[in-house]
């Protein structure tokens, strides 16, 4: 055999030698059910990321490779006899298996291949490398176009998040200048309760002094009489039998005394329950007057870009312009409400609006779950048991509008809720009227807000403070 005959033998051994994977001589080599072989370490690696032969991408479990021993002993002869080492390293751009051109193009493993290659991809689809390049630049230029949309949708997020910062600290200025003021109302009204105070003990105690004072004077006045009376009698006792017998009746005269001891009268002392007894809940208590008790207060962060709300956050109307105000998942828009701010779970609970002659306006109470971004119909069916005033006609809200029958127009409603009995009732506030009630079933955790929708009109809606009791 000739040299030329043996080195294409020996290639053509090498070929058949060499892993898949690797692309060299097998090393502790088996083989799959499909026949393919593979390196044990090549295999392993293939599989922690593709389940599949990495040549026929037939599906196999790890504990089906078994070790080809045959394999094996014949690639370690290969080696001793050729002194073989691993080849030249090929081209950047030829095959690493059989070091001919890159030629084909195979679409399912994604990967330009040779043209000996084609028998491993028999039942892969093969291009040709000017047919597989505008395939491939094809996806990547959708990909670029899906990338800068993301970043598009990734920087205006960006710029609304960096604005809501702002907002942040916007609110936090705002509720600050809000907290201030009521401390200082409240100061003022606690240092006048302090120096009323003062003044009614200082009153109290001028006057007590005053009169202690008088008593002391008439008091240290009688002392001195009575000691007057004493020396004269002393005086008496020390004369002669004879004088003093004459002089008797005359002494007696002089030290005749009618007055009576002095006794303290009734509340001579300072009445001190009455300045310092139970201090702290008496100032409390005469601090119901100074404040405001509101069962609803709106909750800024559900309101429609087109709501201006009051700083105690308890009146609501139109803003003529929308407002520059974060586009939070809990806002509404394009929808024009508000929530209050506290969601009921049980018990009963009650409040008034003034809703004064507005004549668009809707009341009531809704599921936290009600559509926050987009326009949706008002009714029991979405989650909302309200009544609406619109176009001078009054109406429960249910699946079908239902008009309410009224004497007079309300200026305020009663909202009253009953959790326990899932039962919500609506009442004209003035004349005392019951207008109409809605049912619900709820899930058991689930809660009701109080929603208000003043319409886009400048009369103002307030919420009306509750009644303050103190119970002891």
């Amino acid at each position: 055999m000739d040299v030329d005959m043996e080195d294409e033998t020996s290639d053509a051994l090498r070929q058949d030698l060499t892993c898949p994977v690797c692309q060299t001589i097998f090393t502790d080599p088996v083989t799959l059910p499909c026949t393919h072989s593979f390196c044990r370490a090549c295999l392993q690696r293939s599989w922690q990321v593709n389940k599949k032969c990495p040549v026929c991408r037939e599906l196999f479990t790890n504990d089906k490779a078994v070790a080809n021993r045959v394999l094996k002993n014949t690639c370690e002869t290969f080696v001793a006899q050729t002194k073989w080492r691993s080849p030249p390293k090929p081209s950047e751009f030829s095959c690493t298996l059989h070091f001919k051109p890159l030629e084909l193009f195979c679409e399912l493993d994604e990967r330009p291949v040779c043209v000996d290659c084609a028998t491993l991809h028999s039942t892969h689809h093969l291009l040709s490398v000017k047919d597989g390049v505008p395939l491939c630049k094809s996806e990547l230029n959708d990909k670029v176009e899906y990338f800068e949309r993301k970043i598009e949708s990734f920087e205006k997020m960006r710029q609304k998040f960096i604005k809501s910062a702002e907002y942040i600290k916007q609110q936090a200025e705002e509720a600050e200048d809000q907290i201030k003021k009521e401390f200082e109302r409240l100061h003022n009204f606690l240092r006048a309760e302090e120096n009323r105070r003062l003044e009614a003990l200082a009153t109290e105690k001028e006057e007590k002094f005053i009169t202690m004072q008088e008593k002391i004077f008439q008091t240290e006045g009688d002392l001195k009489s009575l000691h007057e009376h004493v020396e004269t009698l002393k005086k008496g006792l020390d004369s002669e039998d004879l004088p003093l017998l004459m002089n008797f009746q005359n002494i007696k005269i002089q030290t005749h005394c009618i007055r009576s001891l002095p006794q303290f009268e009734p509340n001579s002392l300072l009445l001190m329950s009455k300045h310092v007894g139970s201090l702290g809940f008496n100032i409390w208590k005469s601090m119901k007057d100074c404040v405001q008790y509101y069962p609803v207060v709106l909750d800024p962060n559900t309101a429609s870009p087109w709501l201006s709300l009051t700083p105690d956050l308890t009146g609501i109307r139109e803003s003529p312009e929308r407002l520059a105000i974060p586009d939070n998942s809990e806002r509404f828009d394009p929808s024009v409400f508000v929530l209050g701010a506290e969601g009921y779970t049980s018990g009963k609970h009650k409040w008034e609006i003034t809703v004064g002659d507005n004549p668009k306006w809707i009341v009531g109470v809704c599921k936290k779950s009600v559509a926050r971004k987009k326009m949706f119909t008002v009714s029991t069916t979405a989650g909302v048991w309200a009544i609406r005033l619109s176009k001078g006609v009054y109406s429960a809200l249910t699946k079908e509008p239902k008009e309410l029958q009224v004497n007079s127009c309300p200026e305020k409603v009663r909202v009253k809720l009953n959790m326990d009995r899932g039962e919500v009732s609506f009442y004209d506030g003035i004349a005392e009227k019951h207008l109409v009630s809605f049912t619900f079933k709820l899930e058991k955790s689930e809660a009701l807000y109080p929603i208000f929708g003043p319409g886009l009109q400048s009369t103002p809606m307030t919420i009306e403070p509750g009644k303050v009791a103190i119970h002891t």
